[in-house]
């Protein structure tokens, strides 16, 4: 359940007021611990509450005279720079609150300017062409200003999108021709030479021109002859210039 939001205003009951001080200043108690411990800072609370003598003070008086000392001992503009009293602190609130309404006051505006549009372009939609030049007539100047400007801003939008999509259509075409039109296939070149090509008598010269085998001592041991081999049946072949 969501608590009741505390209304900010002097407390004229007397018991009540009385009540909330002495609550709200344990509150205060233990939150300024809270901070001295949790951010290792130095803090401290002085309370003077009405008809009392003596004020209450946290942690101890002769810290919070230390905490004081070294505050007054920094420069006046030091002191000023983040100091907020009870009447900066409602001044605050109140700028915050006014800035909260002039920024819902502009929004309410501009809704109600779009509206103004929509209605008028419906009404020239159905048929009602006069009515709708009618109530433009009777519009304000700031009233037609806004809504010149709604106008001009949402036409301004459309005219870019159209001009997406044109640019969009414009490449399409082209992307989608290159896509269909393969690339050229190249073909490996063939070779139209008979130099190339192995013939039958070369296959044989090349087996015949393998070195002899010779077994030795139950084991196979390849032996290069010294001489070249010679075809006799091939007289051309010259015996000083062996095939390999």
């Amino acid at each position: 359940m969501a608590r009741k939001k505390v209304n900010l205003a002097w407390i004229s009951n007397d018991s009540t007021r009385r009540a909330t001080f002495k609550k709200r200043r344990k509150g205060l108690m233990k939150k300024a611990s809270e901070l001295a411990t949790l951010c290792d800072v130095r803090a401290c609370v002085v309370v003077y509450a009405p008809g009392e003598a003596q004020a209450e003070v946290w942690p101890s008086p002769a810290e919070a005279a230390r905490v004081l000392a070294r505050f007054k001992s920094m420069p006046e503009m030091e002191q000023c720079k983040k100091m907020m009293n009870q009447e900066g602190f409602l001044r605050q609130r109140v700028a915050k609150a006014q800035e909260q309404l002039r920024k819902q006051e502009r929004e309410n505006r501009e809704l109600e300017t779009t509206l103004l549009m929509y209605d008028g372009l419906n009404s020239v939609a159905e048929g009602a062409g006069a009515g709708a030049v009618g109530r433009l007539r009777d519009l304000g100047i700031e009233d037609a200003t806004s809504l010149a400007w709604m106008v001009e801003m949402k036409a301004k939008a459309v005219q870019e999108r159209i001009d997406i999509l044109k640019a969009q259509m414009h490449h399409a075409p082209s992307a989608a021709a290159g896509a269909a039109t393969p690339p050229p296939r190249t073909l490996p070149r063939q070779s139209n030479s008979t130099k190339d090509r192995p013939t039958r008598w070369s296959r044989r010269i090349r087996r015949r021109s393998r070195p002899p085998w010779r077994h030795c001592s139950g084991r196979t041991e390849e032996m290069m002859l010294m001489q070249p081999y010679i075809e006799t049946t091939m007289p051309w072949l010259d015996p000083y210039f062996p095939l390999n």
